[in-house]
């Protein structure tokens, strides 16, 4: 699906002051295990002998053209941390996905011998600092962010979570209140629409694009624009009334429907897209190959049944982890952030 958008939606993304080019950590994670001028080391040379996109940062090299960064070649700058630090991507409270985590975390520490900490990242800014500064090893990066954190942070994603029978991901959806006079996205002109970061594919980018090229709707010129800071609050914020409307994550909504914590009958759907790509897993370039193969042991050897992913995530239909790439699963996502004209690197 082709997106068709001026460049207005990028010139509001980037007045909301979380671009990568500006992205601050906020938050750092309990243990720092490489320091960032370790973790940071440029590979050096030209564009003959490190070749990568023009969009990976210039530490990385790409020379098998798969789109993300390369190990090193030297394997003295391999890392092999004592500690391995986990996270999963900052929607919800991050306490409850602790739990949520604790038996994979478990399995992890089995399968890799080391000691392994849950990193309760409260933005997605934090979780990509804290990557691209060595003090995140492994952790799973929401669909809109994953580009970013492989062109900026040295993320390989290898895998995200898939139902049964292999078939995969999440829609966006536009939701209002079940009172509201909202019917219809043409309706959400002159009113407010909430999204929540301008990393998120769901969250921002992709409604983004698509009210303008699908019902030629400008933000901050057909409506105002809101950013909760995740999924959860755009959701409860349309239930209480505090947003007309937001453009979220099916798949949050119906976990948080799940548990209890938002009631489904007093949300209108008014636009549901095509299927994304969920959370994307891996690991940080540089770690070391023969840890590598253990991380992709634990998560292809977990077993789901009776524990807290099996609960969480089994109302998305989610029961295993598959393997993907990031060339062919984010193709999608690439031409919307294209099409936005979003940049993944640093200004030189």
């Amino acid at each position: 699906m082709d997106f068709w958008l001026n460049r207005r939606a990028f010139l509001i993304y980037l007045a909301s002051g979380v671009a990568v080019s500006v992205v601050a950590c906020n938050q750092a994670p309990p243990t720092q295990t490489t320091s960032p001028t370790d973790s940071a080391q440029s590979p050096g040379g030209n564009a003959t002998d490190c070749p990568r996109p023009p969009e990976m940062d210039a530490r990385f090299c790409d020379r098998d053209g798969d789109l993300v960064a390369d190990p090193p070649q030297n394997p003295a700058d391999f890392v092999n941390p004592a500690t391995l630090i986990f996270s999963y991507t900052p929607v919800e409270d991050p306490a409850v996905y602790r739990q949520v985590w604790a038996e994979f975390i478990t399995h992890m520490e089995k399968v890799t011998g080391k000691k392994v900490e849950f990193f309760p990242v409260e933005s997605n800014a934090a979780q990509l600092e804290a990557m691209r500064a060595g003090r995140l090893h492994v952790c799973g990066f929401n669909t809109g962010s994953v580009p970013f954190a492989v062109n900026f942070a040295g993320f390989v994603p290898f895998t995200m979570m898939a139902a049964a029978d292999g078939s995969y991901g999440y829609e966006m959806e536009i939701i209002t209140h079940v009172d509201s006079d909202i019917q219809k996205p043409a309706d959400i002109k002159g009113k407010q629409l909430a999204f929540t970061s301008p990393t998120s594919n769901s969250g921002f980018k992709a409604p983004s694009a698509l009210l303008e090229s699908e019902f030629g709707l400008k933000a901050e010129k057909d409506y105002k624009t809101a950013f909760s800071g995740k999924h959860d609050n755009s959701i409860l914020g349309v239930v209480n009334k505090d947003y007309p409307a937001a453009a979220i994550a099916n798949s949050v909504l119906k976990r948080m429907a799940k548990r209890g914590i938002v009631d489904a009958n007093k949300i209108r759907s008014i636009y549901k897209s095509q299927t994304f790509p969920t959370t994307g897993y891996g690991y940080v370039y540089n770690l070391d190959p023969e840890l590598v193969n253990k991380i992709k042991e634990v998560f292809f050897s977990f077993q789901w049944e009776g524990t807290g992913l099996q609960k969480e995530f089994s109302g998305n239909d989610e029961a295993k982890f598959m393997p993907i790439t990031y060339k062919q699963y984010w193709e999608v996502i690439r031409k919307i952030d294209k099409t936005l004209g979003v940049t993944y690197t640093q200004p030189k």
